[in-house]
């Protein structure tokens, strides 16, 4: 059974309630290896907002933060899409090490893949799904995200962190 999870948008917050959610994202920890395959959480949240391209969210379950990702906007080749405006790039996704193995993986991607229609249909922009990159020596990254609706589209040896697995959940 996977748990209930919230993402919470960090561009929609106020000052306060923004500074609240990335104190939080400054406590997460990184599983031992994971800092190859994802940068630091508060860095990407704060390179996220700075950036109009992308949407950082906290992912939060049972009432604290336990993980981060951002949607990105036409920048989908990144991942080894064939175009960058078809699909939202789902990057900087990570579960903090001590809630690992509960299934928030799962429920998170399928919830991004959620909120990134609801961007579509606010926004515009044409989009049709969610693509992301996984590396292939990261099988429980690619069970949850298959469990989580999305597909293996194939290989994709673009990536600094080695070889991936392209995925894509279309909304």
């Amino acid at each position: 059974m996977c748990p209930d999870v919230w993402l919470i948008p960090l561009r929609d917050l106020d000052a306060d309630a923004r500074a609240i959610q990335l104190g939080a994202v400054a406590e997460l920890e990184l599983a031992p290896g994971q800092q190859e395959f994802v940068g630091d959480p508060l860095r990407m949240m704060l390179a996220g907002l700075e950036d109009p391209s992308r949407r950082p969210y906290v992912i939060e379950a049972g009432g604290r933060a336990a993980g981060v990702l951002t949607l990105q906007s036409g920048a989908a080749r990144l991942a080894g899409w064939p175009d960058d405006d078809s699909a939202w790039l789902l990057r900087g996704f990570l579960i903090d090490r001590r809630r690992q193995g509960q299934g928030l993986g799962q429920a998170a991607a399928s919830a991004a893949v959620a909120a990134a229609a609801k961007l579509t249909a606010r926004l515009g922009g044409g989009q049709a799904g969610v693509v992301l990159s996984v590396n292939e020596h990261n099988p429980a990254g690619q069970g949850a995200y298959l469990k989580a609706g999305f597909a293996d589209k194939g290989a994709y040896l673009g990536s600094e962190a080695g070889p991936q697995r392209t995925m894509y959940a279309a909304f």
